[in-house]
């Protein structure tokens, strides 16, 4: 089992790197109905390099840790993660904020059955019934055929499987990679994927009349003013410490150890939604995030999680 002191240190890294990564949402979901998903992405991914190589230095004491014979693996971890936040900003642009993070909560969910499947970890009944109950909370969110439902519902919750795998691998890579080394790469692959992605839309038109997200995401290159720029670059930084702490976060700790805390950031989301657009989940959307909440704590803390060792060969040291 991880030690106690591995396990705060996780813990801390995970609370602290989803409080930084809200604001990057606000920002975005702020830009959204302006500017290119791709624009922000290409912005922040140029402006996250420097801060990077500075993290690197500074904690691994070296830039040497970036040369690594699995870059290949850390670049394909990376591509994981743009996958995962590109679906995560496409349904801010679309849906209230405290509803697209309530729908994302399914991701400890996913991590669970990703670390049965790929580590081999055992799951007791008990939790699999959990995660039935934790599912029933997204429909109670999405509320497929109603009124209120919209196709972008979908986008956080695929979102959440590709940011389950991508913490998977970090998992498994931590042996070798340092979180420094795997945030750097893992911005490579942004940066790459946003190059792509403005070269295809970049050229488009408004994006008006399109559903939100689409708009967002085939919106042409718009230049900014100065204090836009401001916001897209200083995603740069944010996502240059939120990415570092997220990975450091499940590369020194057990994924039931550190993924319930997660759900901290039901607490910015719903507060951002609050403060800047005055949305609140209405009855329904309240219970279903209770639900998706109590079942995914239930399932990453019941009884006997804790009693499930890491195989030697995916154990990360701090």
């Amino acid at each position: 089992m991880i030690s106690q002191s591995s396990a705060l240190k996780g813990i801390l890294a995970l609370v602290a790197g989803i409080a930084i990564f809200s604001v990057q949402d606000l920002i975005l979901k702020l830009i959204s109905g302006d500017y290119p998903l791709h624009q922000a992405m290409l912005l922040r991914s140029l402006t996250a390099i420097p801060f990077l190589l500075l993290i690197t230095r500074y904690f691994d004491g070296t830039l040497r840790t970036l040369i690594s014979p699995t870059w290949p693996a850390m670049l394909m971890r990376g591509l994981l993660n743009f996958l995962a936040y590109t679906l995560y900003y496409l349904a801010l642009a679309a849906l209230p904020m405290a509803t697209t993070v309530a729908l994302y909560f399914t991701a400890p969910l996913m991590i669970v059955v990703m670390s049965v499947v790929i580590l081999g970890e055992r799951v007791s009944a008990p939790r699999w019934i959990a995660v039935a109950m934790g599912f029933s909370g997204v429909i109670l969110m999405v509320r497929p055929g109603g009124d209120l439902f919209d196709w972008a519902a979908l986008l956080p919750i695929l979102c959440s499987i590709a940011y389950a795998g991508s913490m998977i691998m970090a998992r498994i890579m931590g042996t070798r990679d340092t979180a420094a080394a795997m945030a750097f790469w893992g911005n490579l692959a942004f940066l790459a994927c946003a190059a792509g992605l403005a070269l295809i839309f970049g050229w488009g038109g408004s994006g008006e009349g399109a559903h939100p997200s689409m708009g967002f995401l085939t919106r042409g290159w718009v230049w900014p003013s100065t204090w836009d720029l401001f916001l897209m670059m200083s995603c740069g930084f944010i996502a240059a410490v939120g990415l570092t702490l997220l990975t450091q976060a499940y590369r020194v700790a057990q994924s039931s150890v550190v993924a319930p805390f997660e759900f901290t950031f039901a607490f910015w989301g719903i507060l951002w939604g609050w403060l800047f657009w005055g949305d609140l989940p209405d009855a329904l959307g309240w219970l279903g995030i209770a639900v998706i909440i109590a079942a995914g704590v239930y399932v990453l803390r019941s009884e006997g999680v804790g009693d499930t060792k890491t195989p030697a060969s995916t154990k990360p040291q701090p």
